[in-house]
């Protein structure tokens, strides 16, 4: 699986400018809800509650929320950037600049783990990372995820 099979280019969120955890995971999760048709209260409530396990901010200035809802039929994802970061109760207590928001149907298992370690291993690369942070529209965004989707295997 590709990232770019589950992301679409209108799920690009380039600058958010959230101050609370449930607006970062609104404006994630609201381009998402809208394009396969589904309830943003829903969504952000389950996001919230996934985060109440532990923080998905993983350190480096990056944040992977996800989680699993009913009436979707494959996994979708999100993304968006902060040039200024954002708290997210991160791992190594510094603010998070890149969300990747996954989101699963109810009954995935495998596929939902292995969209999470693809991305997790994108965004592990600095230099990914700093291409990301470096981009100056959506457009740009995307064309950098889909070439750096293209040199890691299946």
């Amino acid at each position: 699986m590709k990232v770019v099979d589950i992301l679409k280019p209108e799920c690009i969120v380039f600058d958010i400018k959230k101050e609370t955890k449930k607006d970062i995971l609104t404006a994630l999760a609201s381009p998402i809800a809208k394009a396969y048709n589904l309830d943003l209260d829903e969504m952000v409530t389950i996001l919230l509650n996934r985060e109440k396990l532990g923080s998905t901010g993983i350190g480096e200035g990056v944040a992977i929320p996800h989680g699993k809802i009913r009436g979707l039929k494959s996994i979708a994802a999100s993304i968006g950037k902060s040039a200024e970061g954002l708290a997210f109760d991160a791992l190594d207590g510094k603010p998070c600049h890149i969300f990747f928001l996954l989101i699963a149907p109810a009954d995935f298992t495998s596929g939902h783990l292995k969209a999470l370690a693809r991305v997790s291993m994108m965004l592990k690369d600095p230099d990914f990372r700093n291409k990301l942070m470096k981009a100056s529209s959506s457009k740009e965004i995307y064309s950098i995820i889909e070439e750096q989707d293209k040199s890691i295997p299946e």
